[in-house]
């Protein structure tokens, strides 16, 4: 764990004494944007399946192959 020297504490407490950032984060939060939620608030499995496929061929990913499940009793 970090422990804060005088400055670094300092600082921080200047940060937290600031309107314009409590704004600015404020505003940040009202206009965030998650791009796999439906309008209807749901998430959009299609289009996090494609960001995922996307992403692993851009880190250049080998995808795993897929295994069938074959126990009929499963739990969580």
């Amino acid at each position: 764990m970090h422990k804060f020297n005088k400055e670094e504490k300092d600082e921080l407490l200047r940060m937290a004494q600031s309107q314009k950032l409590r704004d600015d984060m404020r505003n940040i939060r009202k206009n965030r944007f998650n791009p796999f939620l439906k309008s209807n608030g749901e998430i959009d499995a299609d289009k996090y399946i494609a960001f995922l496929s996307e992403y692993n061929r851009f880190i250049n990913h080998a995808p795993k192959p897929f295994h069938k499940i074959s126990d009929k009793d499963m739990r969580l």
